[in-house]
């Protein structure tokens, strides 16, 4: 293999190969020369060879990074890669286009002192060697590894060169290091061994590996074993450190391909993790009648309304019928999609039965659920709280899931070092919440909702120093909290004292030069300043170039070691707060990156993030399942992961893309004044979708199957075709004939036709140029696959192959992970297009949502007894209009765009069609309302009516159409769960949205499309108001935008139009009562949906702005004259005819 070195360019790094040098030397070991930098910018070395080496021209030093030839054939010895290990999590990694990649030795990345073995920073012995100040090797609880006994304390570095340029003579007793097993020397801190013979592959080492006979399946360039290859040409019936399938037992027909399938699994009764609860008929017929007759009577109505023209006031007429018409199509389309709601339960029970619990397939017991990766996106350390981030980090690293199967990724987008360090301080107060929570089931397992839970904390706690132990971690918290936020003063204050400093060091340095002439003012940046004296490499409070949020290097340090393969249970003589005797102590593996961004790069928002870290973290841990979460929604169910896992792994679960999660939200108002809850929508549009093809990706607390997000093709797409009403009828089903491609293959399919397979040679031009990324594809999707524990189970994988240990990590790997982040790795890819989280829109979440589902993946709703997450949500007018201006932009983007559900392929089922076409077409529906709100002002101000005359048929249609929509109300609100008063809430917050936000968003998508012109929004801000005492303090804050405009205008169209055609009425000759009556009647309904509008704008008691009441008073003057102008007092036209029914 040939070495590359990191700060190559692009078109060098995509040569890389598994084939020898031309010298026909052998592979080389993956080497880092690991490097201090110094605060004038220079990096010494820490590698013994160059520890007295000076730096040449360059401002940094190169570490050779290489491809591993196979998964099973890595030289490095289990010793030294975790040291390595040890060493990644002390460093911090920088690289990108415009710079090297480098591993910068931190001695410390917070102020705070840290010993948890897997913290970055941890403190440790330094080398006894002269001139090495490097940290000694050590075990998973910090204790001192030492290779000789006489107990001389070396580093890795350090003991390597001994034991390869010395013979493995102890430098300090002159004695011969013994070799013994790890696992040994751990336990009785005796020598370590020397590295095992470089003959012997890492899967001989590891784990007893059924041997082939195929000699097609050594690679003919190195002649290394291809476990890939093989893994997918055996279908995955192997095992790992044990026989999957127990010989003599074979099923099959006798030829080469047969399978081997026990009895046991052929015979015992097959129990499935989730149930389909179907709604009562009880419920969902009446439902579904109520829609038919309500069609119908719309249809007779607008039928009706066509004929009956009202001639004395045609265009009054005229542009009621259109509204109608539309508001008619919109309801058809919001309500076709829900005839089929279903719920759904897991069963958690039988997940632990299959998959942590002792059987032949698994002697041990240990977990063989599959790995997965939660995403934690932030931007704006000002605007979402670093405390807040924290939270939600430490209730994901105290989930119920298995520890060494969880991972944790926060990407930082705006490359703050205020966010760098609050991870590091939640990082270190894992070290006691984590086992805390554990030790006592701590239910939510974020500690700022835990502690301020307004119920009794000790019910149910049996633990006798339970309350002990809460007294001491509610002070360690409040310590930590403090700690926080106190950050950006002392960063402030660390980063002041050294810039002092160098201006110091400066002047000194000029003044030596000019000896006695007058100095001149040294100008040196101002730099911001990590803990360890040295500048950070991201964002500075002070912007300067290559230092600015939108020109910075990429960054990524590993916080937590990715935790022992084995339990690491406290003792009794561990110095903590707590007892955490017979408690597991070990940490998911935590990761901090921010991407490279660099002027002229487009970098894609959220989106562009989250793809970075679905690339970074398929390089590092490659979890066949990603749960990404916005900073501000946190875990509030410990078993919700479990629970999503239960789908994923359940029979057909292969099939399934994303398993979306209700969104629950804290610090709403107890009357939900502006429908914040949305519970409309999560509880009744979703469920019911759950019963089409699955409900829509709505941005955050969804758990996505990796392989979905790199734009593969679900498994059997081509038996699959739905048809128009598939969620009614039997769903159709084409088996493939003919087709002699393996399921494993056909299950990495990216084309349309039943014999295209994705060629992995052409992967680059789709995911780029890293080898890592696209050999960890098929990985990820043979680890995604559900458990084959009954011949029923199609594509499936073997009972206990995941309960082997996972890959260490090194040097080479999170430099290879640096390389993906990098701002121009996505040029000339599918990245954003076809792969990962699509661009173009500021709903990304939908898009990629929908292209899954073009796709033919379903998607699952999983709602929980307990809330899954928990977040906030902006219980202010002005920001809650700015939210769903930012969708409902969105939404018209994606009208415009070729996500359009008209273009959608024959893959999406109809009615999964009629609500994405839904989704692209209701802003639409602002211009059409807005006009229907001014229609009974008109109507008041002219005297006349949208009919002729109020009769009885009119009258009929109206009382028929109002009842069948309460009605469906009512069932609506029984089969979904909801309130009555949520329902409301959520009509009048229709309303408003659709006569502000909605409209504005529809002006928006036709100026970019038409002009070109580009709309930006902000975070929404997640911090609380000024007020501290009042917990809602935010719900009276007026800030006045010009979308209250159009809302206020009606507002006040409508009271005068009442005023002036009550006036009118009474001083008319012949007062015409019913006109006025039809014309008051609607003014009031649009009034009384504007209600939660009106009593926002007041704000509180004597704190209504002042640019409302002149709003209000120039609207109320302006309309007053314009009325004048119009229809002067002096006229001869009255109000003639009377009350009477035709």
């Amino acid at each position: 293999m040939v070495s590359k070195s990191c700060n190559l360019s692009r078109s060098n790094l995509s040569t890389t190969s598994d084939v020898p040098d031309s010298h026909g030397k052998p592979p080389l070991p993956p080497t880092v020369t690991f490097a201090r930098r110094t605060p004038s910018g220079r990096y010494v070395s820490y590698s013994r060879d160059d520890l007295d080496s000076e730096l040449g021209s360059s401002d940094f030093m190169n570490y050779t990074v290489h491809i591993p030839p196979s998964p099973d054939n890595q030289p490095m010895d289990s010793i030294s890669q975790k040291v390595e290990e040890q060493y990644v999590s002390s460093s911090l990694f920088t690289g990108g286009f415009k710079s090297a990649t480098q591993a910068h030795l931190m001695d410390k990345v917070i102020e705070s002192e840290v010993n948890h073995p897997q913290l970055a920073g941890a403190k440790g012995s330094s080398c006894a060697i002269p001139g090495c100040d490097a940290k000694v090797m050590t075990d998973e609880r910090t204790v001192n590894i030492v290779p000789c006994e006489c107990d001389f304390k070396i580093c890795r570095d350090c003991y390597l060169d001994a034991v390869k340029t010395g013979d493995g003579i102890c430098p300090g007793c002159k004695e011969q290091y013994k070799t013994m097993d790890l696992d040994e020397l751990v336990e009785n801190r005796q020598p370590l061994p020397l590295p095992l013979p470089s003959e012997m592959s890492k899967m001989q080492r590891r784990l007893s590996l059924m041997k082939s006979t195929k000699s097609v399946l050594m690679r003919s360039q190195t002649g290394d074993f291809d476990h890939n290859r093989w893994l997918f040409e055996t279908r995955g019936t192997y095992g790992y450190g044990n026989a999957i399938w127990p010989t003599g037992e074979r099923t099959g027909n006798g030829k080469d391909n047969e399978i081997f399938e026990p009895s046991e699994l052929m015979n015992k009764p097959w129990r499935p993790l989730t149930r389909k609860l179907r709604i009562p008929a009880a419920i969902i017929s009446p439902y579904r009648l109520l829609i038919f007759i309500r069609l119908v009577v719309l249809g007779l109505f607008l039928a009706w309304r066509f004929n009956h023209p009202n001639n004395d006031a045609i265009w009054l007429w005229g542009m009621s019928v259109v509204c109608e018409i539309w508001f008619a199509f919109s309801w058809i389309l919001d309500q076709l999609p829900k005839l089929c709601p279903v719920n759904r339960a897991t069963d958690l029970n039988v997940l632990k039965d299959k998959f942590e619990t002792p059987s032949p397939s698994n002697p041990t017991g240990k977990s063989d659920l599959p790995s997965i990766d939660v995403f934690v996106s932030t931007a704006d350390p000002e605007k979402e709280p670093p405390l807040v981030t924290a939270n939600t980090i430490l209730s994901i690293l105290a989930a119920d899931y298995p520890v060494e199967k969880l991972a944790c990724y926060v990407s930082d987008d705006g490359g703050a070092l205020l966010t760098f360090e609050a991870m590091a301080e939640a990082a270190r107060f894992a070290n006691t919440w984590v086992p805390f929570c554990r030790k006592h089931g701590i239910e939510p397992r974020n500690p700022e909702s835990y502690f301020n839970l307004k119920r009794d904390p000790y019910k149910n706690k049996v633990k006798t120093d339970f309350v002990k132990d809460r007294r001491r971690v509610k002070r360690e918290y409040d310590e930590f909290k403090v700690g926080i936020n106190g950050l950006p003063d002392s960063i402030c204050r660390r980063s002041d004292a050294y810039h002092a400093r160098e201006e110091i060091k400066a002047m000194k340095q000029q003044r030596q030069k000019t000896d006695d002439e007058p100095v001149k003012d040294v100008k040196i940046p101002k730099a911001t300043w990590m803990a360890d004296g040295t500048h950070w490499p991201g964002t500075w409070l002070k912007p300067a170039p290559d230092h600015s949020k939108g020109d910075h290097a990429g960054i990524i340090q590993v916080m937590l070691n990715p935790p022992s393969d084995e339990p690491l249970l406290g003792t009794a003589d561990d110095s903590g707060i707590i007892d955490l005797t017979d408690v597991d102590i070990r940490l998911p593996m935590l990761v901090y990156v921010s991407r490279e961004k660099r002027s002229g790069y487009d970098h894609n928002k959220k989106a562009g993030a989250m793809n970075a870290l679905v690339r970074a973290s398929a390089i590092m841990s490659n979890g066949p399942f990603i749960l990404n979460l916005d900073c501000d929604h946190y875990i509030y169910n410990s078993q919700a992961l479990r629970e999503g896992m239960c789908f994923m792994m359940d029979r057909g679960g292969d099939r399934i893309c994303y398993v979306q999660f209700p969104q629950r939200f804290e610090g709403i108002d107890p009357n939900d004044r502006y429908a914040n809850r949305n519970t409309v929508f999560f509880d009744g549009n979703m469920r019911a979708l759950d019963g089409l093809q699955g409900p829509v990706y709505v941005g955050t607390g969804c758990l996505f199957r990796r392989i979905a997000l790199y734009g593969l093709d679900p498994p059997r797409s081509k038996e699959h075709h739905p048809g128009c009403c598939s969620c009614c009828l039997p769903r159709q089903r084409k088996h493939a004939t003919g087709s002699r491609i393996p399921e494993e293959n056909r299950a990495l399919r990216m084309g349309d036709s039943d014999d295209e397979e994705m060629n992995l040679s052409l992967a680059p031009k789709k995911f780029g140029n890293s080898a890592f990324l696209i050999d960890s594809i098929p990985v990820a999707e043979f680890q995604g696959r559900p458990l084959a524990d009954h011949p029923s189970v199609k594509n499936g994988r073997p009972p206990g192959a995941l309960t082997i240990p996972r890959e260490l990590l090194d040097a080479s790997i999170v430099a290879e992970a640096i390389s993906v982040i990098s701002c121009w790795y996505e040029d000339k890819t599918e990245w954003g297009h076809r792969v990962g989280w699509i661009y173009g829109s500021v709903t990304e979440d939908v898009v990629t949502g929908y292209r899954m589902h073009n796709r033919g993946w379903k998607s699952v709703y999983c709602v929980t007894k307990r809330d899954a997450f928990r977040g906030t949500a902006p219980i202010n007018l002005t920001d809650r209009l700015h939210q769903v201006l930012r969708w409902a932009t969105g939404s018209v983007e994606i009208f415009f765009s070729r996500n359009n559900a008209l273009f959608a392929t024959s893959k999406m089922k109809f009615l999964q069609r009629i609500a994405y076409l839904n989704v692209g077409i209701y802003p639409f529906t602002s211009i059409f309302l807005v006009v229907y709100c001014f229609i009974p002002a008109l109507s008041l101000f002219s005297g006349q009516f949208i009919v002729q005359s109020l009769n009885v048929t009119f009258l009929v249609y109206l009382l028929i159409i109002t009842l069948t929509l309460c009605l469906l109300a009512v069932l609506e609100v029984k089969w979904s769960g909801i309130e009555l008063e949520e329902w409301w809430r959520n009509e009048q917050f229709w309303l408003i949205g659709g006569t502000s936000a909605h409209l504005a968003a529809v002006l928006h998508g036709l100026l970019k499309v038409v002009a070109g012109v580009e709309i930006s929004f902000t975070l929404t801000s997640k911090s609380a108001g000024d007020d501290k005492d009042d917990e809602f303090s935010d719900l009276y804050i007026v800030k006045w935008t010009s979308l209250m405009i159009p809302p206020l205008t009606i507002m006040m169209t409508n009271l005068i139009a009442i005023a002036v055609g009550v006036s009118r009425t009474i001083y008319s000759i012949i007062p015409q009562w019913s006109r006025l009556l039809g014309g008051v009647f609607f003014s009031f309904w649009v009034l009384a949906h504007l209600y939660p509008f009106a009593k926002g704008l007041m704000g509180r008691r004597g704190r209504t702005p002042t640019i409302v009441f002149v709003w209000a008073g120039l609207l109320a003057i302006t309309i007053s004259l314009l009325w004048v102008a119009i229809n002067p007092p002096a006229g001869t036209n009255q109000i003639g005819g009377s009350f009477q029914f035709t």
